[in-house]
């Protein structure tokens, strides 16, 4: 079992290198993972419910714990992101399809990623645990509705069937792992032990499949995507950082919000465009790249912010 969780470890810790070989290997050879596709809405699945075994009654305790903080964190949230994607979509009159995929990944609630993220940057871990929960579990109603809001002037939105779709993928799972948790005690943490890695897979999967479904469109759109990712990802941490900061929170919760706020669920994204956006599958690509680069700005800023720290207090 030592020897699985030094695996499981590297895996975890190379993460975004997984999701780039995957992105390079879907987009060489498209046909060899357009099979992936149907399987994207399970394979989501299989992560929230991951995350429901790992949830505990603290994480819900910390919400009430802290109410302003949280609060703060998932207004950021849900307001930051969508906003900026709208932003950046207007401001660089971006082709409707992949408007409508940026605005998509805004609007999805924080990534788990964001609570190792924390942890790593010396912020408030169970401050970002909480936000995480709260906004996943606020995600069915939110993200639809916020996303009718900003995206109907590109595209046609069912936010009914949208809603149906996270209540599938988000919520319906997560209660089963909490039920789980509930009927098995102990021993689910056997079966925890694996979810981190069996998670990765999952996402590496759904970005093969992305980029697979959208090859020849990534190789004309990629690199605007990917300009407008990085823009969208580092402006969510600066503003996430200094909204906390301006509502008087400490530095901890500070940087515990901006990682909150900066980090998505964007195999949610993904999984959403490729349910709803079929006619559309570049809407897709922008959750993909973001799944990648995240996985890149996350660890920088937290490094940053440590290092910051160890000199401090050095």
């Amino acid at each position: 079992m030592a020897g699985f969780q030094k695996v499981s470890q590297f895996i975890q810790k190379t993460f975004a290198l997984w999701v780039l070989l995957a992105a390079v290997a879907a987009f060489v050879w498209p046909t060899g993972f357009k099979w992936i596709g149907p399987w994207i809405t399970w394979l989501l699945g299989i992560v929230m419910f991951g995350m429901g075994i790992t949830l505990s009654t603290a994480d819900f305790r910390e919400v009430a714990r802290h109410p302003k903080a949280v609060l703060i964190g998932v207004v950021a949230q849900f307001v930051v992101m969508p906003g900026l994607a709208y932003l950046l979509s207007k401001g660089l009159n971006l082709p409707p399809e992949i408007a409508i995929g940026v605005i998509l990944v805004g609007c999805c609630p924080g990534g788990t990623a964001s609570n190792v993220m924390t942890y790593l940057a010396r912020g408030n871990t169970a401050l970002s645990v909480a936000c995480t929960t709260a906004s996943t579990l606020l995600a069915p109603l939110l993200t639809p509705a916020i996303f009718y809001l900003l995206a109907r002037e590109w595209i046609d939105i069912d936010a009914g069937s949208m809603f149906i779709s996270v209540l599938k993928v988000v919520l319906f799972p997560i209660a089963l792992g909490l039920v789980a948790q509930m009927l098995l005690g102990a021993r689910v943490k056997a079966v925890a032990e694996f979810t981190p890695l069996i998670s990765v897979f999952a996402i590496v999967a759904i970005v093969a499949a992305v980029v697979a479904a959208s090859q020849s469109r990534i190789a004309e759109t990629g690199l605007l995507i990917f300009a407008v990712v990085i823009l969208h990802n580092g402006l969510g941490y600066l503003i996430g950082y200094w909204a906390a900061r301006l509502m008087g929170l400490s530095h901890a919760d500070n940087k515990a919000i901006a990682i909150e706020v900066g980090m998505q669920n964007s195999g949610l994204g993904a999984a959403l465009a490729a349910v709803h956006f079929k006619a559309n599958p570049v809407a897709a690509v922008p959750s993909a790249i973001f799944s990648f680069w995240h996985n890149i700005s996350g660890p920088l800023l937290a490094t940053y912010w440590a290092r910051k720290e160890n000199r401090a207090q050095g």
